[in-house]
């Protein structure tokens, strides 16, 4: 579809504004866009404390975010004043590359719009994480130089409490409105909570940065900002996350729905669709998506059998499910071990990237266990990224908690997906974009990202990663897993499924641990649309490749093709099939020289 036709079903919801401000009236079209374009980085890192222009050191927050309805409001006005510039400039004066920008920036500004509109501020959570849980990390992307640093990070500490009190009103207003967190989901993230509260500074998160200080600082400073990070920690964010723990206990669990679709929320009919479309960035109804699902399921289920038949095991596909996930041979016992496996998979692939891409990132990564606060409920693995002048670089982080449950044959997959190809060298190469406004760097679409992960795991069998078919079916369970999301998130949302429907279509039908198939339908449950994108994100690509391998023939190149589909970060993908009909009709042009 075109992307006209696509932005304009993603903002079906929003009443867009008509007055043309003064400021968008002058100047060239191209003059326009770019000062808009540095207007919303001025208003960005204002909202958005320790961000910066690219290029010049990152400073340190002093600050969290506002998070009160005042704050959302006035975010959602000058979204809103943005937007109305941007439609006031004349798409059709400006350059190809301009034109990029132009429908990045509409789909960037138009999504927040979206969110805007139905105020998901009421609900900060997530199933296994949230607005309390990421300040502990903070620091990870805080490149601490001097006394001052530690000094503005020690300011943000104090501001914590503000930040905390401001999202538990924000629930508060959820609670009233209907609009929370269903019980069933809570069940297994209140433990994170407590987990927050610490009876020592220096056995806090928080205190991470003070143990080991940069060289640059003098050693009696050291000495004072390591006792007034005591002080602050003890006096003012220990007694603030024990306030939030409390109100979680008392006042939001008690709460909390018992129902489980987003269809159940007011609006939320509406609400799941807007998100349907936002999380693919396609123009298509959780109907059309469930149907989808349901024969991707059989698909895969098919070649799922095949393996079974080629292994010789005697027994049904249930039987071989609980073979796989009780054999003592797929599993470690140590985190020690479960880590060097996934680090010589990680490996084994950088060497081979090459015969598939033309470009790789200039960022390393490494591989690290998922914190200990998260992993009870957190997934089997995930991808942290950093910035370019972070102190550290990306990391894969594999979940070494219950061992009995992380099987080997998974691994492969899982490496492919969240370091290499997928989301290290997906985001790495997208922060290195040059001669781009600088908002490109910071969007995400999610059925680009997490479609080119799902992609990525199949890339897997290119550079033959899968050595046995236990890692086969390892392969063909998670996309098993994927399709099943599809299924699994339109029934909940939309079509009034059970927690109980979902774990039985996951359980029978994917090799996922037990464990892993309850903390997964929880998530769904708790953030309706976004696992649709992984699957939808990945048959775009595959159709893409299969249309340019059909198309260009023998001239048809694997590494320049993902370069290209790489090339511009991430976006939707109705532009991701527009710019590949273009370079597919370059490739043509050129050939035909």
């Amino acid at each position: 579809m075109s992307p006209k036709a696509m932005l304009t079903a993603l903002v079906a919801v929003i009443v867009l504004a008509t007055s043309v401000p003064a400021s968008a009236k002058g100047g060239s079209a191209e003059d326009r866009l770019h000062v808009l374009f540095q207007k919303e980085r001025t208003d960005y890192y204002a909202e958005h404390p320790g961000s910066g222009p690219r290029g010049k050191p990152r400073p340190v927050a002093d600050r969290m975010a506002g998070e009160s309805p005042a704050d959302q409001a006035r975010r959602q006005a000058t979204a809103q004043g943005f937007l109305d510039e941007l439609l006031a400039i004349p798409r059709d004066k400006l350059s190809a590359e301009d034109q990029l920008n132009y429908d990045m920036f509409r789909f960037m500004l138009e999504s927040d719009l979206v969110f805007y509109k139905y105020r998901t501020w009421r609900l900060p959570l997530q199933a296994d994480s949230g607005f309390h849980t990421w300040p502990a990390r903070m620091w990870q992307s805080v490149n601490f130089r001097n006394t001052q640093d530690y000094e503005a990070y020690i300011r943000r500490l104090q501001d914590l409490p503000r930040y905390l009190q401001e999202n538990i009103d924000n629930m508060r207003t959820g609670i009233k409105e209907g609009f929370t967190m269903p019980r069933v989901v809570l069940d297994g993230l209140m433990p994170s909570f407590d987990a927050m509260v610490s009876d020592s500074a220096e056995g806090s998160s928080f205190y991470e940065p003070f143990k080991a200080m940069s060289a640059d600082v003098p050693e009696a400073d050291q000495v004072a900002l390591r006792e007034t990070a005591v002080d602050v920690i003890l006096n003012q964010v220990m007694p603030a996350y024990r306030e939030l723990a409390a109100f979680m206990k008392d006042e939001y669990y008690p709460a909390a729905r018992e129902s489980i679709g987003a269809s159940e929320w007011p609006e939320g009919r509406d609400y799941y669709e807007a998100m349907v479309r936002y999380y693919t960035t396609l123009d298509i109804t959780s109907d059309e998506v469930h149907e989808l699902g349901l024969k991707e399921v059989a698909r895969i289920r098919a070649e799922m059998e095949d393996i079974i038949k080629q292994v010789g095991f005697q027994g049904d596909f249930a039987d071989f499910l609980k073979f796989l996930r009780t054999d003592p041979q797929f599993y470690v016992t140590t985190e020690k071990e479960l880590l060097m496996h996934a680090s010589y998979i990680a490996k084994k692939i950088d060497g081979r990237l090459p015969s598939l891409f033309g470009k790789l990132p200039r960022q390393p990564y490494s591989v690290e266990p998922v914190p200990a606060v998260l992993a009870p409920n957190y997934t089997t693995g995930r991808y942290s990224g950093a910035p370019l002048d972070a102190p550290r670089g990306g990391q894969y982080w594999v979940n070494t908690y219950a061992l009995d449950k992380r099987p080997l044959y998974n691994l492969p997959a899982l490496t492919l997906h969240e370091a290499v190809p997928g989301h290290h060298l997906q985001i790495a190469l997208s922060q290195e974009l040059e001669n781009v406004p600088e908002f490109r760097l910071e969007i995400y679409p999610h059925a680009f990202g997490e479609g080119w992960g799902l992609y990525s795991e199949k890339l897997g069998l290119d550079m033959n990663i899968y050595e046995t078919p236990y890692e086969q079916f390892g392969r063909l369970s998670y996309e098993m897993w994927r399709a099943c999301r599809l299924v699994i998130d339109t029934g909940i949302h939309a079509k009034g499924w059970t927690r109980e429907q979902a774990i039985a279509l996951l359980a029978d039908n994917s090799a996922l641990s037990l464990h892993n198939v309850r903390t997964e339908v929880d998530r769904y449950i708790a953030w309706p649309g976004q696992a649709l994108a992984y699957k939808m994100g990945e048959l775009k690509f595959l159709e893409l490749r299969e249309r340019a391998k059909k198309e260009l023939g023998p001239d048809f190149d694997i590494r320049a093709f993902h370069d290209a589909v790489l090339s511009a970060g991430g976006i939707p993908l109705y532009i991701v099939d527009a710019r590949i009909s273009d370079w597919i009709a370059s490739v043509k042009k050129a050939k035909a020289k």
